[in-house]
């Protein structure tokens, strides 16, 4: 199928914005793998350093997250798969059911002392660099756990010194999250207001195409945590992060359940059942809240203003009235509270008192109150 060119410069600009976000990390990895060469061979005079920019690389990434642990896996990996190569085929000999061997047995100690990917892969390719081209030889296997030591604690060290900013990597992979929320709410807003249902269906494919932005995110923010935890020149800025990640849990939850609000919505439009007439505005003054808390977390402050106008649209809700015969609505407004609530959490407000800023359901519109649903 081929691509208009409206398409194509749309998929060269997603290209380019991610290059833009990784290209200080590649240069962070490529300086630190050339000094770990440098350091390994002129300064230890070990002959063939390979491990210790493998290890820079491993360690620092171009994938976000887990440095430290990267660094414990990949010390354990290389020391099993060369103590197991080192041992064996110095007994054994070259060949290869010695190397099938050989690899067989270090990947088999890896996941017994752990399930960490990097560590096992590192134990095989290990075994195999010594069962082929590096057979054992005086203190080779030493030189080479040396090697994926220094090559970790150099990634480490710059990430501590040169760190990428963890708030531009937050910020940069919260605004799709926070956006794939809003758009799906105004999208749901449109089609009960216009009693559209391709444009309902259209939505909810959209909203169900949201996960891999969801993970985007809770990446970034994994990696951004570790700098404030490595890095002394972000240690201070703490709070930020832990507002992003409280949004980032609620977030998740609101566009969950605007799933089942957009599902419910499509049931209702193909049957025509009746849709509150409250409904579109409060989904479209939720979509603008949900900008606003993005604004306001950029901006380094709590989304205090966020917050007053989820508790607006809050407010109106009482005046949505649903009868449990009339299930479509009844579940709609059901859902609306609970993304209601969810937002309201992502602001960090805790759930009984965001639960709180909900009036009850008036489930016959006589003033009669119902059970008040709960938000997952």
């Amino acid at each position: 199928m081929r691509l208009s060119g409206d398409a194509v410069r749309a998929d060269v600009r997603e290209r380019r914005r991610r290059l833009s976000i990784v290209a200080p990390t590649i240069v962070q990895t490529a300086l630190a793998a050339g000094l770990a060469w440098v350091i390994a061979k002129d300064v230890l005079a070990h002959s063939r350093p390979f491990f210790a920019p493998i290890a820079v690389v491993l360690c620092i990434g171009v994938a976000v997250g887990r440095r430290l642990r990267r660094l414990a896996e990949m010390v354990v990996g290389v020391s099993v798969g060369v103590g197991v190569g080192d041992l064996l085929i110095a007994r054994i000999g070259s060949g290869w059911w010695q190397l099938a061997l050989v690899v067989a047995l270090a990947m088999a100690v890896a996941v017994f002392l752990d399930s960490g990917t990097t560590i096992v892969l590192q134990a095989g390719t290990s075994a195999v660099l010594v069962a082929t081209l590096l057979p054992p030889s005086g203190s080779g296997g030493l030189d080479r756990m040396v090697d994926a030591l220094l090559g970790g604690v150099l990634g480490v060290v710059a990430v501590a010194l040169f760190p990428a900013s963890p708030f531009t990597i937050v910020h940069r992979r919260a605004g799709p999250l926070f956006e794939a929320l809003a758009d799906a709410l105004e999208a749901t807003a449109d089609a009960l207001a216009r009693h559209d249902m391709e444009l309902g269906a259209e939505a909810l494919g959209e909203a169900r195409r949201t996960q891999s932005t969801v993970d985007d995110f809770n990446e970034a923010l994994q990696t951004s945590k570790e700098i404030t935890r490595i890095s002394p020149l972000y240690r201070h800025r703490r709070e930020h992060l832990a507002r992003y990640q409280t949004a980032a849990t609620h977030v998740d939850h609101a566009l969950r359940n605007t799933r089942v609000l957009l599902r419910r919505a499509n049931s209702a439009l193909r049957v025509e059942h009746t849709i509150p007439t409250e409904l579109p505005g409060a989904l479209a003054d939720l979509a603008a809240a949900t900008r606003a808390i993005r604004r306001e977390l950029a901006e380094g402050r709590e989304p205090v203003g966020a917050r007053s106008e989820i508790i607006s649209v809050a407010a109106r809700v009482r005046g949505v009235h649903t009868d449990r015969e009339d299930f479509s609505a009844y579940v709609l407004t059901a859902q609306l509270r609970s993304v209601i609530v969810d937002l309201l959490q992502a602001t960090g407000t805790d759930y009984t008192t965001a639960l709180s800023a909900l009036p009850r359901i008036d489930t016959h519109g006589d003033g009669q109150h119902g059970a008040q649903p709960r938000s997952d």
